[in-house]
């Protein structure tokens, strides 16, 4: 028996991965926050998997959940939202986990950024003017951000930014950028980003905390870059006919079991 932490991705039912879709119909228990799970992702259990809304329940009472139901012979998933491998509050369960010797295994997820970036219908970087992108979130309740970690620091590299988590701190965003990005900088917010009601806002530093809908207050993400609106750009070399492609092979061989 094992616990399943499984990224659920950005909120599409269909953007789950195949492998998170086959662990949730074998398990007979899915731990869920329905506060930001679709409940359309709980079709992918079987009828009569146990299904439990963690919404409510404080960290204790999570582990303790999954600590009966394991010793009761279950498989069991943990639905998270979004990736595992950011702000997803993983690695304090597992902290738990280990201690009391319950296996895990963790399955990614598509991320908000990588939705964004789709319903954008744009990639984020762009041949020799952008080349990273830096995921970083603002203070919150949940989590205190390192002093080095300040928006400040990221922005004098002025890759572009993902802020995540950071919506009602718009007008603290926008005091912070501006002096490196500058007012006409680039800024889009997608709110609810792969969900059927998802809006995206094209704005710029300057502008973007009058024209955000007062209703947008969670669940969006803040894309900053000064090249997110660029259409003018040299091609990489990736695809150039005199590229000599060091590490790219016709296929890949046989790495994957038929």
């Amino acid at each position: 028996m094992t616990v399943h932490f499984i990224g659920a991705g950005p909120g599409d039912p269909d953007l789950i991965t195949v492998k998170g879709k086959k662990i949730l119909k074998k398990c007979t228990v899915c731990f869920y926050a329905g506060s930001i799970i679709p409940k359309e992702l709980l079709k992918h259990c079987s009828e009569d998997t146990i299904k439990i809304n963690t919404a409510p329940m404080s960290l204790s009472e999570i582990i303790n959940k999954i600590e009966y139901y394991f010793n009761e012979g279950h498989e069991i998933a943990r639905l998270h939202s979004g990736d595992l491998s950011v702000w997803s509050a993983v690695n304090e369960q597992i902290k738990f986990l280990k201690k009391i010797n319950i296996p895990f295994t963790l399955t990614p997820g598509v991320t908000s950024v990588s939705a964004a970036s789709a319903s954008l219908k744009q990639e984020l970087t762009v041949p020799g003017l952008n080349q990273t992108v830096i995921l970083t979130r603002t203070q919150g309740r949940a989590s205190n951000m390192p002093e080095k970690e300040s928006l400040e620091n990221f922005a004098k590299s002025e890759a572009v930014l993902a802020i995540h988590l950071s919506i009602q701190n718009i007008e603290t965003v926008v005091e912070k950028l501006k002096p490196f990005y500058g007012a006409d900088c680039p800024v889009k917010v997608i709110w609810q980003a792969s969900w059927p009601d998802e809006e995206i806002i094209h704005s710029s530093i300057g502008g973007v905390v009058n024209d955000l809908p007062s209703y947008i207050e969670r669940t969006a993400l803040i894309l900053v870059g000064k090249y997110l609106d660029t259409e003018t750009f040299e091609n990489s070399k990736l695809y150039d006919e005199a590229y000599e492609r060091r590490f790219r092979t016709v296929d890949v061989g046989e790495k994957f079991d038929k």
